[in-house]
């Protein structure tokens, strides 16, 4: 297949880039430095075509933005940050810089006024068209979206190198890199080009990072499962949402999947991390999620919830930190807190699952689905969590548990799971699925194949019992189970040991006397030839 080929020649790229500058610079961190310059290629590139295209349209087919003198185009600067959201000038793009960086005449006017040589002060110029890019949005629509977006990468770090020459030539490394590696247009692309090249990146530096990365990143299966158990039934949605967003890979899949134009009013999310933040943001861009179709937030979402005002989510989707420590009942205003109330009780302070849980379900539409990846300890510890399963049982808001294997994830071994809530169910009842086989194994993880998510998708819309996979158990056994929601606890585990027939083994036992008594006989045989 052609987009196989394309993909394995842009994997094969980026990691030539990254052995490059091995041990010069950290993997996790090279990853910002990466990231951000193919997001400054990106956006360099989008909007040169998108003028390039009008301009032409229009009749002036030689038209090249890039060859424009900077002040030619700054008539346009309003109207461009009003349609893309942001203004570049043409000396600034991406394939302008790189021109500049290798020449010895190139010169910029920086923040002061004075003039500079490029290639001598590259970090100082690339610092200066980040800040540039930035400020282009002031003032407009998308100034939230574009705030910050370059603050992670650091062109002065001493990681690039002890002195400015040393760091320069890391940059023009970088930069050479990225511009060589084939993305083309966008649309022509048999491939999402720079979004593969995103999701290649985070699963090769947080198959590294441990724990570092891990927690940024949902491996792509797990994300594809999670969406499609929350889109069953649906062919268009108002909005997708995640209340811990990560770097955006779980909304993402709702615009592979659905497609992006038929989720109509866009992509929501929350991060508390302004690192990941930033690298959501970004890949919402590189993704061609336009500034207007996204809006994520950085705050806290358990205390500091955002989009409050906005209408209820169709599709929820998350996974979010494991049994993380928050606020709690140590914050006496919690336990009014409309989204926590309803259930009586607040999570444990040092368990924060049930938090999320809880937020989730308040920001669900009525004919919505949430998928929220969990810690299995909530399904079956007592105490708050017990009263929260309760509450969230009695009121018939959990559709589905789904057991996950275990080493999934990252960074973790853990066994997870999946909890589906719904607001309008059709019956009394909850499924549970025993899917923990479900899996292959590569390298020391297990992984999700296609086969396995379309088989888990199936048994959860038939809804129906399938011997050691799946049991529709009413409520009421739930609550005489004192609330329990183990998948082990009603998913009957097939016996996989050899049964073992009594009369063959007598039989084998039998052979065996037979076979040591002649053995004996003929030992002692021989002995008394010896001694004659």
């Amino acid at each position: 297949m052609a987009s196989n080929r394309e993909r394995e020649e842009l994997h094969k790229a980026i990691w030539s880039i990254a052995d490059d500058l091995r041990g010069s610079v950290d993997g996790w961190d090279f990853k910002q430095y990466i990231l951000g310059i193919m997001f400054y290629r990106y956006i360099s590139e989008n909007i040169a075509n998108y003028i390039n295209e009008g301009e032409r349209k229009a009749g002036d087919t030689t038209f090249d933005y890039a060859k424009l003198k900077d002040s030619e185009a700054e008539c346009e600067r309003a109207n461009l940050v009003k349609e893309k959201g942001f203004f570049i000038r043409p000396s600034e793009l991406f394939c302008n810089v790189i021109k500049s960086a290798k020449s010895d005449s190139a010169t910029f006017t920086d923040v002061e006024g004075k003039t500079k040589n490029v290639k001598d002060n590259l970090n100082e110029y690339l610092e200066m068209i980040f800040n540039n890019i930035e400020n282009s949005a002031k003032g407009a629509e998308s100034e939230d979206d574009f705030a910050g977006l370059f603050d992670d990468i650091d062109v002065n770090s001493n990681k690039l190198g002890a002195t400015v020459t040393k760091r320069n030539e890391k940059l023009v490394k970088i930069l050479d890199g990225i511009a060589g590696i084939k993305l083309g247009n966008y649309q022509d692309n048999n491939i999402d080009a720079f979004g593969d090249a995103y999701e290649f990146l985070m699963s090769m530096y947080a198959s590294n990072a441990g724990k570092s990365g891990g927690e940024f990143y949902t491996p792509q299966e797990v994300s594809e499962l999670l969406t499609r158990l929350a889109i069953v039934g649906k062919t268009s949605v108002n909005k997708v949402y995640d209340p811990a967003c990560g770097s955006g890979s779980l909304l993402l899949k709702s615009a592979k999947i659905l497609g992006k134009d038929n989720v109509r009013n866009g992509f929501f999310g929350q991060e508390i991390n302004l690192t990941t933040y930033n690298l959501c943001r970004i890949n919402m861009f590189l993704h061609d999620i336009d500034y207007d179709k996204f809006n994520i937030a950085c705050e806290d979402t358990l205390v500091s919830p955002q989009h409050w005002d906005d209408e209820p989510f169709e599709v929820i989707v998350s996974n979010p930190p494991y049994s993380i420590k928050w606020a709690g009942d140590d914050n006496a205003v919690l336990i009014n807190d409309p989204r926590y109330s309803p259930a009586g009780v607040l999570a444990p302070k040092s368990k924060a699952d049930f938090a999320f849980i809880m937020h989730s379900l308040s920001w669900l539409a009525t004919n919505g689905t949430a998928s929220i990846v969990c810690f299995p300890g909530i399904l079956y510890r007592g105490g708050a969590e017990q009263k929260i399963r309760k509450y969230l049982i009695d009121n018939n808001f959990v559709d589905c548990i789904i057991q996950l294997p275990d080493n999934l994830f990252f960074g973790t071994g853990i066994a997870t799971c999946i909890m589906v809530l719904k607001k309008s169910k059709k019956d009394n009842s909850t499924l549970f699925i025993d899917a923990s086989k479900d899996c292959i194994k590569v390298g020391n993880n297990n992984k999700l194949t296609e086969n396995n998510i379309i088989d888990i998708v199936k048994v959860f819309e038939e809804r129906k019992d399938v011997e050691y996979t799946a049991k529709l158990v009413s409520n009421k056994e739930i609550e005489e189970n004192d609330y329990i929601l183990s998948v082990s606890t009603y998913v009957e585990q097939e016996d996989t040991k050899e049964q073992i027939d009594i009369d063959v083994l007598n039989k084998e036992i039998d052979e065996i006397v037979e076979k040591e008594q002649t053995l004996r006989d003929e030992i002692k045989k021989s002995i008394e030839e010896i001694e004659v």
